[in-house]
């Protein structure tokens, strides 16, 4: 038997399924990253830290605000497990103190964790209200066996504070060692409301690391490309989650695991990512001066073109844009330049440019060489060792992105 329904009964089942619909999606909370680092694996010989039994502070500066959030921990590179015997996180002041009170952190309603051997951890949600664009402490007290390797980001430019003992809610750490880098944490997710927010992930080197910038001022670009955003105002909320690491090759380790090997990690645990801005390259290009001596392989053109396909396929298979960035003039540094790298990194250039392959490409290379001489960064923007940009290329680098690629 067919069923028949009226125009008048076809109405109200659509009209009550929208009204369901928009009590599922209305005011849903979602999590999204608002900081993020990638970690390297570093003995923990090669730094004279006491961190057995003490109180580790670190600081990191989010992109986007919300009323809960909740902390990620890394052991990725660790041989042993690492204990949490206690965890805080509250609004950063100055000098390793706290702006606000400290909210307990908790691992499964528990105060306490171990994170497992090549394993990440994420702290239950804690309701604290925080800005865009702030700082956050965020403190834990380690157990007494620390593994012989650490999951650590060097290139942190931001202090880090250790304190002996549990002083994981203290206002204040009067005796704590000074130091700068990241240990052990991975990111920070806000859980908001808003269905326009997104992050955007970069993925690149010393570059897009902030080498050269002033410690503790948030000087990189993509910290510059956060306050171009805010400055605009009238536009969504954007997380940006930064990934790089310097020293990073595409095909090969180097100063940690090499792109490709870490993308999963990096790149596809991020919550609420919508897109991905590809900023690495010149380190396969420029080691192949050192791999030459000793007669190692390296890197060509072709490779590096070849390794851009897999990242693009990867994440769109994961529904984000990809972004491709080019990649910057490096002529002068003697360390590093080669006749050959440097029509290389034309190639990959004009590839990047030319292919369509990416959804988009940020002109990097165009925004801060010289003008007379291409293949050299401009002088106001050179730092120095003609690789890598001054603080006032890192804000060109920012300009030179365009704000509506990340259009809703």
């Amino acid at each position: 038997m067919t069923m028949k329904f009226t125009p008048a009964f076809r109405f109200l089942v659509l009209f009550g399924f929208a009204l369901f619909a928009g009590s599922l999606h209305a005011g849903d909370a979602r999590w999204l990253s608002s900081w993020s680092t990638t970690v390297m694996p570093e003995p923990a010989e090669k730094h004279d830290l006491p961190l057995a039994d003490a109180t580790l502070r670190q600081v990191v500066h989010v992109s986007l605000g919300g009323d809960e959030v909740r902390i990620r921990f890394s052991n990725a590179f660790g041989r042993t497990p690492v204990s949490i015997r206690a965890g805080s996180v509250a609004l950063a002041g100055t000098q390793g103190a706290l702006a606000g009170p400290a909210a307990k952190l908790t691992f499964g309603g528990r105060e306490f964790a171990t994170v497992p051997v090549g394993a990440s951890l994420v702290s239950d949600p804690v309701k604290l209200a925080v800005p865009s664009q702030t700082s956050l402490a965020i403190s834990i007290q380690l157990g007494g066996e620390i593994p012989p390797t650490l999951s650590y980001h060097g290139g942190s430019r931001t202090t880090s504070y250790l304190q002996p003992g549990n002083a994981v809610m203290a206002e204040t750490l009067p005796e704590a060692k000074r130091f700068v880098g990241w240990i052990f944490i991975a990111g920070v997710d806000v859980r908001r409301t808003d269905a326009e927010a997104a992050t955007l992930i970069v993925m690149g080197d010393s570059i897009s690391d902030g080498y050269g910038t002033t410690t503790d001022r948030n000087e990189r670009w993509p910290d510059e490309l956060l306050r171009r955003w805010h400055a605009e105002g009238n536009r969504a909320p954007l997380g940006i989650a930064n990934v790089s690491l310097g020293g990073n090759r595409l095909l090969r380790d180097g100063l940690g695991p090499n792109v490709l090997a870490r993308f999963e990690r990096d790149v596809l645990t991020q919550a609420g990512a919508k897109w991905l801005l590809l900023a690495v390259g010149i380190n396969d290009i420029g080691t192949r001066v050192d791999a030459r001596k000793n007669g190692h392989d390296y890197a060509t053109a072709d490779d590096l073109i070849a390794a851009y396909r897999q990242i693009i396929a990867r994440a769109k298979a994961h529904g984000l844009r990809v972004y491709g960035a080019t990649i910057t003039p490096y002529t002068g540094a003697d360390f590093y330049w080669s006749e050959d790298g440097e029509a290389d990194r034309q190639a990959v250039n004009a590839w990047i440019r030319e292919s369509g392959e990416f959804d988009a490409v940020v002109d990097f290379d165009a925004a801060i060489r010289d003008p007379e001489k291409p293949e050299r960064l401009a002088a106001e923007y050179d730092c120095g060792d003609h690789l890598h940009p001054s603080i006032a290329g890192y804000k060109r680098m920012a300009e030179a992105v365009d704000l509506a690629l990340f259009a809703r």
